[in-house]
Formats: C-alpha cells, sequence, structure tokens
C-alpha cells in the first residue's frame, strides 16, 4: 500500500510524505505506483526549482519527504491542495492500495 501524509499547520499544508508500493503490478507496470510517484515529483520539482521555495526534500526507493518551513507555505498552497485533491481522487478508485492521511505539524 502507498500511504501519503500530509502535514498541516495553522491552516496551511507545510509538507508530505509519500512511502511504499501499491501492488497492483509487478514493478515498472503499476499504474498507480506511477500516477502518485508522477505527481509527487511534479509537486517537489515545482516547489523547489520554478516556485522556490526552500524546503527540505528526500528521496529514496519507495519513499519521498517534503516539508516547508511555516512562512513558506502559503505561496505555495494552491499547488498542494491540488496535490491533495489529485491523491484524494485517486484513493477513492484505489481503495485497497492508496491510504492518504493528514495530519499535524510534525507528521509528514
Amino acid at each position: 500500500m502507498i500511504t501519503v501524509r500530509f502535514s498541516y499547520s495553522d491552516g496551511l499544508y507545510t509538507g508530505f510524505s509519500v512511502r511504499g508500493h501499491a501492488g497492483l503490478a509487478e514493478a515498472g507496470e503499476d499504474v498507480l505506483c506511477a500516477a502518485v510517484s508522477s505527481a509527487a515529483y511534479l509537486v517537489a520539482n515545482t516547489l523547489t526549482d520554478v516556485a522556490g521555495a526552500p524546503c527540505d526534500a528526500a528521496v529514496s526507493d519507495a519513499e519521498m519527504t517534503v516539508r516547508l518551513s511555516e512562512w513558506d507555505a502559503e505561496p505555495v498552497q494552491v499547488l498542494l491542495k491540488g496535490f491533495a485533491l489529485h491523491l484524494r481522487e485517486l484513493s477513492r478508485q484505489y481503495p485497497r492500495h492508496l491510504k492518504v492521511i493528514y495530519g499535524g505539524k510534525n507528521n509528514a
């Protein structure tokens, strides 16, 4: 299962983590893994390289974490809300393979 956890503080998304594999198909053939990975990389790259938002980002096999400081989070809320909406819709289509969690300040 893929688990996506959004951190949220004072009304703002402040980061996210993506962990796991969907397990719908073999590695390289899994459409859900591809959709989630592509969206996560799009958001992370847009935050860092397009918006220039200072953030901590880390990537390893089957895991990505992105954290913004709270004062940097406001200008990029549209991007993060769009990502959350995209994942929420995917989780409705694949409820056994994708879980989206919304939480507090330090849980992404």
